[in-house]
């Protein structure tokens, strides 16, 4: 197990609506904490976080910190 820790992290906008997605996209966005445009959220960079983002990502905008 790896014991090194990831400080990096990435803030994540959501700059397109939710409405009318497929269910799985909007499960994705609710997951990382994106309920209506314009919330924000920071997310740290990881495998699982990678996944989600290129799930959405013609939703989202993302910058890193």
């Amino acid at each position: 197990m790896a014991t090194a820790k990831n400080n990096k992290q990435v803030e994540v906008t959501l700059v397109k609506s939710l409405i009318g997605r497929k269910k799985s996209h909007i499960a994705t966005a609710n997951s990382l904490g994106l309920r209506k445009i314009g919330d924000k959220s920071t997310q740290p960079v990881n495998d699982a976080t990678k996944g989600k983002l290129a799930h959405i990502c013609y939703l989202v905008e993302v910058k890193e910190l």
